[in-house]
Order: structure tokens, then C-alpha cells, then sequence
């Protein structure tokens, strides 16, 4: 079939790292089940995790017209959860001892962390697992992109970090002190990760996408958005005042809007452009104006692979609808970045080559 044809070879980068992060983020979970007992560590573990498909299907679902590579997800989602959370915690409590040793008293040093140390660590812990996706910035070709990269990180950290807050509340008050931090956890902010490093997500992405002269500077503003929406949350759950935090959720709930916009905005973009590059290879035979009609829309797109599987066809209607998409998102590379003449047809026609081969189907 036409898979092999669409994607990069697997990095070995990317499994080593996501290996790494996989397994740091079970040594993580162990301690945390040697520490806090197997009913504590259960319950936690289970509240920690029941919002995860929910959230995870809200997050790919802003990219369905192109998904990403899984082992990219993965990478990023391990990522959150293991290094970027252990690198966390022991940056942040190293930061909080040099503020204790310059004289700051405990209440001082515990804001301190909360505050200002946990969002500008933590935020460049997660986000750098975009930065280490640059090699594969042929992956990245939109904000969306970004957003969802950003966002996988964002959730792997939340999960594991969140197992660790519901377990100190067993330990302190008992199982219904972790049903109440769940409500605000995992009910009212279960997005507050993925949000604050979707800042950072969209940075890097307009980085990668635009030729502007200052479009590197998106990458320190988006950080920046990400340490001030993260501190805001942190900072107004330190008062303890139910208007600092209806305020600050109005904001982080302000940039949630901003994101779904932006994702859905670039979606329609991209629908409009495939009509006008892809009807220009009629003459091949590979794209009709019913295939163009198809291609547009999403449900018209999610209706042709359920007639294409029962007609034994769902693997070639995908691999179509794929090299479709990626040949117009070529398009859209070259006009943004321009691109080397001899590398742009040796791209496009593989994907005309993978599209001829899933039409012979």
C-alpha cells in the first residue's frame, strides 16, 4: 500500500527518547505507589487518568484532515510525563533552596515555587519537546500542528503530576479530599497544561511556517504566554480567593477560544487551498470533482472511507486522502518558504505516485 510513501522513516532520536521518558515515567509512578500505598496510589492513578481519552480525542480532533505521526504523539506525550516532569520537580525545589539560603522564609520560598518557578520551568521542560521535533519539521506544517504537539506534551505532564497531588491529598484528608481536587483538576482545569504549552506550540510552529524576519522571536512570546497563563492559574490558587480564580480561568478559558480559532481558521484555509491546487493535476487523472468534492469536507471525507471499508478498500481511501492532503500542504510549504525546485517535484511526485497506486485499488 501507499504508507510508506507518506511518512519519514522512524526517528531513532524519537524512540529513544520517547523509551526513556516512558520508563523515567514509571520509575516515577513506582515511587509514588511505594510512598503513598496501593488504595491511595489506586484511586489517585485512576482519577489521574479517567479524563485522559476525553481530552486526548479533543486534542487530535483539532487535526483530523491531517493526522499526526503516532510515534510523534507519543514521543511528545512520554515526554510530558516522564523527563519534563522529574526535571521539573528537581529544578524548581533546586530554585526554592537558593531563595531559602538568600534568607526568603518558608511561606516566601513555597510561593516563590508555585508561582514564578514551577510556570518557567515547567513550561520550558514541556515545550522543548517541539524543540526536539525540529528535525522532523516536515511534521509541523501549520499551527494545528503545533497546538497538537504542545497539548500531547501538556497532558502527559498533567497525568503524572496530578497522580502525585491527588496521592498527597489521600495522604493528608483522605479519599474525599481527592475527589474535591479532582473537581477542580480534573472537572473545571483539566486543559490548564495542554493550554499554557499551546502557547509555546503555536510559537514554534509560526517559526517553521512563515518567512517573516522576526518570525523567530513567536518563540520566546509564546513561552513568555505560557509562563504568564501558568503563574496567573498558580498565583490565584495561592490566594485562595474564588475571584482571582474565576478571573484567571476567564483568561486561560480566553486563550482556549483563541486556540480553537486559530486551529479551525487554518482548517478552512487549508480545505480552500486543496480545491485550488489539487484541481490543477485533473489532466493526471488522479483528482476528479467528485474526488475534490470528497476531499473538502470533512464529513464527505469520514463517509468515503466508511463506504471505501465496506467495500474492503479503507486502507487505499486513506492512503488517497492522505497523499491528497500532503501534496496540497507541500503547496502551501513552497508558497510560505519557498522550497528547492528539484526537492518540490521529487515530493510531489511520490505523493502523485502514492495517490495513482491507492486509486488502483
Amino acid at each position: 500500500m501507499t504508507a510508506p510513501l507518506l511518512a519519514q522513516r522512524p526517528s531513532k532520536a524519537l524512540l529513544i527518547g520517547l523509551v526513556v521518558s516512558g520508563i523515567v515515567a514509571l520509575i516515577v509512578l513506582a515511587v509514588m505507589l511505594r510512598a503513598g500505598g496501593p488504595v491511595g496510589f489506586g484511586l489517585s492513578a485512576l482519577l489521574a487518568v479517567a479524563p485522559l481519552p476525553v481530552l486526548l480525542a479533543a486534542v487530535l480532533s483539532l487535526d483530523r484532515i491531517e493526522p499526526e505521526p503516532k510515534l510523534n504523539l507519543a514521543f511528545a506525550f512520554a515526554w510530558g510525563a516522564g523527563l519534563a516532569v522529574v526535571a521539573g520537580i528537581a529544578l524548581t525545589v533546586a530554585g526554592q533552596q537558593l531563595f531559602a539560603r538568600a534568607g526568603y522564609g518558608t511561606a516566601a520560598v513555597q510561593n516563590i515555587g508555585v508561582v514564578v518557578l514551577a510556570p518557567v520551568v515547567e513550561e520550558a521542560l514541556k515545550g522543548s519537546a517541539l524543540l526536539l521535533l525540529l528535525r522532523r519539521r516536515t511534521e509541523i506544517d501549520g499551527l494545528t500542528d503545533g497546538v497538537v504537539y504542545a497539548s500531547m506534551a501538556g497532558l502527559g505532564f498533567a497525568a503524572v503530576e496530578n497522580v502525585g497531588y491527588y496521592l498527597l491529598a489521600f495522604g493528608e484528608d483522605g479519599a474525599g479530599a481527592v475527589v474535591q481536587l479532582f473537581v477542580i483538576r480534573g472537572l473545571i482545569d483539566p486543559l490548564g497544561h495542554p493550554i499554557y504549552t499551546s502557547m509555546i506550540g503555536l510559537g514554534v510552529a509560526y517559526a517553521l511556517t512563515r518567512r517573516t524576519a522576526a518570525r523567530y522571536a513567536a518563540i520566546p512570546l509564546g513561552y513568555l504566554a505560557a509562563v504568564f497563563l501558568h503563574g496567573l492559574w498558580n498565583g490565584a490558587a495561592t490566594t485562595g480567593s474564588l475571584a482571582w480564580l474565576g478571573s484567571a480561568y476567564l483568561v486561560i478559558m480566553a486563550a482556549l477560544v483563541m486556540i480553537i480559532a486559530v486551529t479551525v481558521a487554518e482548517r478552512r484555509h487549508l480545505v480552500a487551498k486543496m480545491g485550488y491546487y489539487l484541481s490543477a493535476y485533473a489532466p493526471t487523472g488522479l483528482v476528479s470533482d467528485a474526488d475534490l468534492r470528497m476531499l473538502t469536507t470533512l464529513p464527505a471525507r469520514k463517509a468515503a472511507r466508511k463506504w471505501a471499508r465496506g467495500a474492503g478498500l479503507g486502507q487505499a481511501m486513506s492512503d488517497y486522502q492522505q497523499a491528497a492532503t500532503e501534496l496540497t500542504l507541500l503547496h502551501l510549504r513552497a508558497e510560505r518558504q519557498g522550497m528547492d525546485p528539484h526537492r518540490f517535484a521529487l515530493e510531489r511526485d511520490a505523493y502523485l505516485g502514492a495517490m495513482a497506486e491507492a486509486r488502483r485499488w
